[in-house]
């Protein structure tokens, strides 16, 4: 307890400074709560509002998909260079250590497997277990115009109102089928009917023509899914262009951990996200890193 025999009464009460209130530079947050807008602080650099999320939850519906059937060897190391990790409860418990100090965004919905119709998910994660895990946001899987859309919007009507009652944000996932088109119309409609139900932020597909219009759409940020392996230069050229039209980073997986140097790729692409890097000096980086011996 403070010494009562010496009190003093304030003296500089700054009479000439206005109050401060720091807006936040994450889109769509300065209504959010405090607890909610410091989980998203965490995923997202203060500094630039962006964000190198680190995908492997597709063993929840793949199982040891390439590159990821000893996440314990390939993907531990890679953990320092992401800004946050994507993963579901069963990996993160059993495979991810305790210390690390990344965020996690944890994989929320699931149900079904490569084996059946895909959007035809439930919630899969309690809220309970989400605090448990000290989970920084949840993610969910949205179908729109999938078989299920109605019932995949309503797992993500679930999940956003049980994390607004604990400040736990959540990320919405915008699902494709593959008689589905991933253009800007469809992208925007997807996009925006996620932030219009409640999403905080949503990951989804970058589109050649009018992601600029998807972007300026959606009032909340959006994360680009890196989708099917493809060349490390065409990867960062993607990332690159994304971000230059409104993307707040990117949620990559197969283009990081099926790379020849997952370790060197995932550093090409901070440089693109967080350091406005060229694709082709990310590359030429990529390049250099890859013929340094990786930690294991």
């Amino acid at each position: 307890m403070a010494d009562l025999d010496n009190l003093q009464d304030g003296k500089n009460y700054y009479l000439d400074l206005p109050p401060r209130s720091t807006p936040s530079r994450i889109k769509g947050s300065n209504a959010l709560d405090w607890g909610m807008k410091n989980r998203l602080a965490r995923i997202f650099d203060p500094e630039d509002a962006r964000t190198v999320m680190l995908a492997i939850d597709h063993g929840y519906f793949q199982g040891p998909t390439t590159g990821l059937e000893r996440i314990d060897v390939t993907i531990v190391p890679l953990i320092p260079y992401a800004d946050a990790l994507m993963v579901t409860r069963g990996t993160l418990r059993s495979s991810i250590p305790a210390e690390i100090s990344r965020p996690v965004v944890l994989r929320s919905s699931g149900g079904q497997s490569i084996l059946k119709e895909l959007s035809n998910e439930l919630v899969a994660v309690d809220i309970d277990d989400a605090i448990r895990l000290n989970a920084s946001a949840m993610a969910v899987q949205v179908y729109i115009g999938g078989v299920h859309e109605h019932e995949s919007i309503g797992n993500l009507v679930k999940v956003v109102d049980a994390g607004n009652r604990f400040g736990v944000p959540t990320m919405a996932v915008t699902g494709v089928g593959k008689d589905l088109v991933r253009d800007a119309k469809y992208l925007g409609l997807a996009t925006r009917i996620c932030a219009e139900v409640g999403a905080h932020f949503v990951k989804t597909y970058f589109c050649e023509k009018g992601f600029s219009r998807v972007a300026a759409g959606c009032p909340v940020p959006l994360v680009i899914a890196g989708g099917k392996k493809l060349p490390e230069l065409d990867a960062l050229k993607m990332a690159y262009q994304a971000v230059e039209e409104g993307a707040a980073g990117v949620d990559m997986g197969r283009n990081i951990f099926q790379c020849d140097s997952p370790q060197a790729m995932i550093q090409a692409v901070r440089a693109v996200v967080h350091g406005d890097e060229t694709p082709e000096k990310a590359y030429d980086l990529y390049l250099s890193l890859k013929s340094v011996p990786a930690n294991r």
